[in-house]
């Protein structure tokens, strides 16, 4: 077996030693002539040769697809009138993973063992989810609250303990506006998976009033009197106007300082508070005009007999 130091190799004056030499020693150690380990290093630089250009294929090929994925999903976002939010991710999402899977492949093309890596991305994608947990947890919650559509922009609605109108809603977080102008955000990973009060999704809503009068008062005079606030606004509904019912006034409740009456009306959805204040001052005006008072706590208290001749 032929022997080159390394400093024999440094002492060499032409590079065309240099490659005799290395080639006289791979031949010692092969076996083989110098005319066939040319050849061979010839077929290896071929073949190497031959997988780049086929990774470079792949890789073109691989971009052009995703392009095209990318336009399919968009004119179909843009058929189904999907939130921008969600198209943004969605979009966002796919162009990252079909990318991994474009390297991946080019990669393999070029000889290199892809399972190492492979695994490499499982556990550093497990580590960032790990880390993300919560951030991830809110995009998905995102989603959902994206597709399902709970509520809009614009809603009136009461969730994680605030009430305010949605202002801003996005793949994380939703922004509500409280009537004091304060600005609420809440994370859409709670508030997908709690209880969401939505007050303007429907058309109607009921206003509901509760009438304390005192005992001896007329029944029917004060249902009649309430019926008639409620006809006189223009803003409550009948079941002929297409409200789900007409107005309704009864006795709900017998206290023990007052008899409770009970009035419901029907509104639009964006009459409910004006109705609501404007209807309480008619009452408090028209009741006792009419003969109808309002009670007091009262306590009757009873003394037994020796106490009463003591006093």
């Amino acid at each position: 077996m032929l022997d080159i130091s390394t400093t024999e190799l440094l002492d060499t004056t032409g590079k065309s030693e240099i490659a005799k030499k290395l080639i006289l020693a791979k031949q010692e150690t092969s076996g083989l002539s110098a005319e066939e380990l040319l050849s061979n290093l010839a077929q290896d630089a071929i073949g190497f040769g031959l997988k780049v250009l086929l990774a470079l294929a792949l890789y073109a090929v691989g971009a052009w697809l995703i392009k095209v994925l990318k336009r399919f999903l968009k004119k179909l976002f843009e058929k189904k009138k999907t939130e921008p939010a969600i198209v943004s991710f969605t979009l966002s999402l796919v162009t990252t993973a079909s990318w991994v899977i474009v390297i991946m492949i080019v990669v393999g093309t070029l000889g290199v063992n892809t399972s190492s890596l492979a695994a490499l991305l499982a556990a550093g994608g497990m580590a960032i989810g790990m880390a993300l947990s919560g951030t991830v947890q809110n995009f998905a919650g995102g989603i959902m609250i994206l597709v399902f559509k709970p509520f809009k922009v614009g809603d009136y609605i009461e969730a994680q303990g605030f009430a305010g109108t949605v202002s801003e809603m996005n793949i994380t977080a939703t922004k509500l506006l409280t009537v004091d102008n304060r600005v609420i955000i809440l994370p859409n990973g709670a508030l997908s998976s709690g209880s969401i009060n939505n007050y303007s999704n429907q058309e109607w809503r009921r206003v509901d009033f509760v009438v304390s009068v005192e005992y001896g008062s007329n029944a029917d005079k004060v249902k009649e009197l309430l019926l008639g606030i409620a006809a006189a606004d223009a803003r409550v509904s009948d079941a002929a106007s297409g409200a789900p019912a007409d107005a309704f006034a009864g006795l709900s409740k017998l206290s023990s300082s007052s008899v409770d009456f009970t009035l419901r009306v029907w509104v639009k959805t964006a009459d409910y508070w004006p109705v609501f204040f404007d209807m309480n001052e008619q009452i408090y005006k028209c009741l006792p005009e009419n003969g109808i008072n309002f009670p007091f706590p009262q306590l009757s208290l009873h003394l037994p007999s020796e106490l009463e001749k003591r006093s």
